[in-house]
């Protein structure tokens, strides 16, 4: 029996008393990528938010066997969870490897031996940010933010990865590099929980996939069959073959 690694249910959550989630439940297992793909302002970044506890939510959230009531956001990232955000949120005034060493706070804090092996994994995984090392963050261009948001992220070593609209605001090239490398990762076995508008590249790196519409969860499955879904092709992968 295969037990998950991030259990949620009966989900709510949103900004005052505006209700954004009501109510809805998924799974994710190790070494599984999870993409939640729907249109802008179903609730995708409201749900991965909620998941950090930058916002505040009612339902369950379990994550490696820890029922996270009243988990704090610090406490969540040190049990391995990282997210990273659809702003990226970098320090513009740090350079690269400044950003990347700050990533690994979490390995460094539960001293665990070699973490800064990190880096030289991550570039590996992004050569560019190498070039790039001592090059102020704030300079880099758009593509090289998020795969710095990528590999800060990484750095902590987490268990579980949240990519919050990574392909937002890239040129078609970069955000080809960028599921290049989300299907790298998984390869290597990293579990993500992928938010994405772009429903064709999600579906297309992903395990199983969830449409979440105002809020609520309207189908799921095996991303293999969502894509083949004619709902699903008709709503969103039509609309992304008529703008290519």
């Amino acid at each position: 029996m295969t037990i998950p690694l991030l259990e949620v249910s009966d989900l709510h959550a949103g900004y005052g008393r505006a209700e954004v989630l009501t109510g809805i439940g998924f799974g994710l297992t190790r070494g599984q990528v999870v993409t939640v793909i729907g249109p802008n302002g179903a609730g995708k970044s409201t749900l991965l938010n909620a998941l950090m506890a930058v916002l505040p939510s009612r339902g369950r959230v379990v994550f490696d066997g820890v029922d996270l009531a009243d988990v704090t956001l610090e406490e969540r990232v040190m049990l391995g969870m990282a997210l990273v955000p659809e702003k990226r949120e970098l320090f513009g005034t740090l350079p690269v490897e400044d950003n990347l060493v700050l990533g690994g706070y979490r390995p460094m804090k539960l001293r665990q031996p070699g973490w800064r092996d990190g880096l030289e994994r991550v570039y590996t995984l992004f050569p560019r940010l190498k070039e790039r090392r001592v090059q102020l963050a704030g300079t880099l261009s758009g593509g090289e933010r998020q795969m710095l948001a990528v590999g800060r992220a990484l750095m902590s070593q987490p268990k579980l990865l949240m990519l919050d609209e990574p392909s937002l605001g890239l040129a078609p090239l970069i955000v080809r590099e960028i599921f290049r490398i989300i299907d790298q990762l998984r390869e290597q076995g990293v579990s993500i929980l992928l938010v994405e508008q772009n429903a064709r590249a999600a579906l297309e790196v992903a395990d199983h996939g969830h449409v979440l519409e105002t809020g609520a969860i309207v189908l799921e499955g095996p991303a293999s069959e969502l894509a083949g879904d004619p709902r699903v092709i008709e709503t969103y992968l039509g609309a992304a073959r008529k703008n290519a």
